[in-house]
């Protein structure tokens, strides 16, 4: 039972890093229609500045956090410039063939500033288990995973908080509606956009910082971004708690299938089962738990 609890907590902690890199989607799509395919990208474009002027430049961690930081938010206006104000009110899979290309575009602008090997990323948090539960309970969580879930709760929670409380959130809820009824009534649209695109620099930061301390920061990381496809079919494409609760489904299933059902298979199915997993929920609810439900009239 030990040991369950173990592999459960474990996909639980990562399943809140999940949870993290869906609501970058969430929050585009909710405010401007369009599905980020740049996502993955921008997450591998945050981590791989950040060390590079660690390791190239010598700057100091918490200062190349900064500069990132500033350099993500200069690249979320820049996209909602360049990219998406031109292809207003054009057709979605305009709009989603653009950010494939932007996805493209960053992964190659990346590589060319800071070069294409795998850096290794250090954060001031060590990836060793908690003593307390190992002595007390025998079970073997991982420091650095609560200490990043819990960077991703706080995170989560102020941003909930900022577009549930806030006269910007409530501007986001307008827009997402209807952008020509939030017009309408004085609300500016393309500073709403901005904010939105600023808002998931900052989160693709936050997530390539942990992601790239766990794993290195390596081209992968892009494929991050594919990991939320499932949790945002569960949770929803336009919900913030979806994107948390299908992160949490996600991180604990995946975990628990590659334990107990890997074996009977031959073992390697943690990379796929989260795609099943929404696949089945697809024929069930394809909205997702927290999305609105879509009546068509044929």
């Amino acid at each position: 039972m030990n040991f369950f609890f173990e592999v459960l907590i474990g996909g639980l902690l990562s399943g809140i890093m999940y949870a993290l890199v869906a609501i970058g989607f969430v929050l585009i799509y909710k405010a401007s229609g369009v599905f980020n395919f740049a996502q993955g990208a921008m997450v591998f474009f945050a981590a791989l500045t950040c060390v590079g002027m660690v390791d190239q430049w010598g700057l100091p961690m918490w200062l190349a956090i900064a500069l990132t930081a500033v350099a993500m938010v200069a690249l979320g206006l820049a996209i909602e410039k360049v990219v998406l104000r031109p292809l207003v009110n054009q057709p979605e899979i305009t709009l989603f063939m653009a950010t494939i290309g932007l996805a493209f575009f960053i992964e190659g602008l990346a590589q060319l500033l800071w070069g294409s090997q795998v850096h290794k990323l250090e954060l001031p948090i060590e990836d060793v288990p908690i003593a307390y539960l190992m002595e007390r309970f025998n079970i073997i969580v991982s420091q650095f995973d609560v200490s990043a879930a819990a960077i991703c709760a706080l995170l989560v929670t102020a941003l909930a908080l900022l577009f549930s409380k806030t006269k910007v959130g409530r501007a986001l809820r307008a827009v997402a509606d209807d952008h020509q009824a939030a017009l309408a009534v004085g609300i500016p649209l393309q500073r709403i956009w901005a904010i939105v695109w600023s808002v998931a620099g900052l989160v693709a930061l936050v997530a390539g910082l942990l992601w790239g301390a766990r794993n290195g920061v390596q081209f992968a990381l892009t494929f991050i971004a594919l990991k939320a496809l499932p949790v945002l079919i569960l949770g929803g494409f336009t919900s913030v708690p979806g994107a948390i609760v299908g992160g949490l489904i996600i991180g604990a299933s995946e975990k628990l299938a590659e334990v107990y059902l890997g074996p009977l298979v031959g073992g390697g199915i943690e990379g796929w089962f989260p795609y099943v997993l929404a696949l089945l929920f697809l024929l069930v609810r394809p909205e997702g738990l927290f999305g609105e439900k879509i009546i068509r009239r044929i």
